[in-house]
């Protein structure tokens, strides 16, 4: 079980490497697209019509993409107060229950956000502005960076699984 783990723990940091890169990317493309619309406006004379769409979907996307990467870093807002108390057993189990119960609602939000993309595909759903983006476009990010944070979540239940198993959660096995 612990060889398996680990593969697919390698596995996942390389997915979410990946993605990390490619959220920070957009960020720092909807960084230079703001500074551009800013000259173009102020300097120049001439605003854009693209600049606000387009950073506003590498945004979303960015922050979609980027959840398995805070989850991954232990990012995600916490509170420990009480937690922090508790012996490491009991963290550990309580860490298993809120990793099942986050990857149960993680699943049902990636199931339906694909069903989101699939009717926009079917529907050629596209924004009422005047690029008319096709709408699957920025919510692709939605099903990819739920379905990594899924993983991630499945990572920490399984993680949680072999240190019971074995022992590291403070429980003396004989």
């Amino acid at each position: 079980m612990e060889k398996i783990l680990s593969t697919y723990d390698k596995v996942l940091k390389g997915i979410t490497l990946v993605t990390g890169v490619i959220a920070g990317l957009l960020v720092l493309f909807c960084a230079f697209s703001i500074v551009y619309e800013v000259v173009c406006r102020s300097i120049l004379n001439t605003p854009t019509e693209w600049v606000t769409e387009i950073s506003t979907y590498c945004i979303v996307i960015a922050g979609f993409l980027g959840m398995g990467v805070t989850y991954a870093g232990r990012k995600h807002i916490h509170v420990d107060i009480f937690i922090s108390r508790l012996t490491e057993r009991t963290r550990t189990w309580i860490e298993l229950v809120t990793s099942a119960l986050g990857a149960f609602y993680c699943f049902l939000f990636t199931v339906e956000s694909w069903k989101m993309v699939m009717m926009s595909i079917e529907y050629n759903n596209c924004a009422p502005t005047t690029l008319s983006t096709p709408l699957w476009i920025p919510q692709s990010s939605m099903p990819v960076g739920l379905f990594i944070l899924l993983l991630h979540l499945i990572r920490t239940f399984l993680g949680d699984i072999v240190k019971l198993k074995k022992g590291d959660a403070g429980e003396v096995t004989v």
